[in-house]
């Protein structure tokens, strides 16, 4: 047991900086080729910081452990909207930007109800899988466009201010990437084994494994990125980062792994796919609210986290 717990905690550590790394060397290069500062905030910083989702999510479909794989993206989303966003909620009301509220939350309900449609028989084939990544495609050209648009609005201006200092030279730049690359397949890999021993051990589900300690650490870039933007007063980024990441969870991350293998479980419940579809919807009313979320809204979410945590380990 002691082995497993280091190795889910020493993979975590090296999920952590892993994507740091990678991020930090593909906006250095990104910037560098000439891509705007709110293009690569968009796309290669939100997408860097769900990195480790990915890998973990692939790997664990690879070795046929289709529990962990669905349970790491619904984990994650759950908990990106409910202890990500109400955290940083309490930390600093948060603004919501119209774009926001107008065509990313209802996109990110989409994709929720989309891939509860393709998990109804408790596997996502080949097919279903491809129209997932097709979605994800689509949706990162559609920020690269419009983008374009609003080079010169607040909302670019913050995501320009959370992009990495570029790096010295070109051959920085690389090194960081595969620094990233590597130390990630090398933590998803012994977060993968860790968990998998650990729900042995334990008598436990992979799917409640991937649910709880794989979804919260595969998500720590993303708490990090947030709680971060929320001290510093940049709404958009904090509540960006957990949108843009719940529907690349579910269209890339599981378009992906889907294509590689077919994903299958039976470990995932009724109550677990409305708890997220559920966390989705209640997002809504409340970016309306006063086109912000509150710090009572915050506190809300979060205790409705913490209360399927409890749901789930008791």
């Amino acid at each position: 047991m002691l082995v497993d717990i280091g190795f889910i905690l020493s993979g975590l550590v090296m999920l952590y900086y892993g994507a740091g790394f990678l991020v930090k060397g593909a906006s250095s290069l990104a910037v560098r080729l000439g891509i705007s500062a709110l293009v690569v905030g968009l796309t290669v910083v939100a997408y860097g910081t769900s990195m480790p989702e990915m890998l973990v999510s692939t790997m664990a479909t690879l070795k046929g452990q289709g529990g962990i794989s669905i349970g790491n993206v619904l984990g994650s989303n759950i908990f990106n909207i409910g202890a990500i966003l109400g955290l940083s909620a309490m930390i600093f009301p948060l603004r919501v930007h119209l774009q926001v509220l107008r065509f990313d939350t209802p996109l990110m309900l989409v994709s929720a109800l989309l891939f509860m449609v393709f998990f109804m028989d408790q596997r996502i084939g080949r097919s279903e899988a491809l129209i997932l990544l097709s979605g994800a495609i689509g949706y990162s050209a559609f920020n690269i466009i419009k983008s374009r648009k609003e080079e010169k609005k607040p909302v670019s201006r913050e995501f320009e201010e959370g992009i990495p200092e570029k790096l010295p030279g070109v051959w920085w730049d690389l090194l960081y990437i595969l620094a990233g690359i590597g130390v990630l397949a090398g933590g998803s890999s012994l977060l993968v084994k860790g968990a998998t021993e650990m729900a042995r051990a334990l008598g436990a589900s992979e799917a409640l494994i991937g649910l709880t300690i794989v979804a919260a650490g595969t998500s720590l870039p993303e708490l990090a990125t947030s709680l971060v933007a929320a001290l510093k007063k940049q709404s958009d980024i904090a509540i960006g980062n957990v949108v843009g990441s719940n529907i690349f969870n579910i269209l890339a991350i599981l378009g992906v792994a889907g294509l590689i293998r077919p994903i299958e479980t039976t470990g995932i419940s009724a109550i677990d796919l409305g708890v997220m579809l559920g966390f989705s919807l209640l997002l809504i009313p409340l970016m309306r609210s006063g086109s912000k979320i509150s710090r009572t809204e915050g506190i809300i979410l979060f205790v409705a986290f913490l209360a399927y945590m409890t749901y789930l380990i008791f």
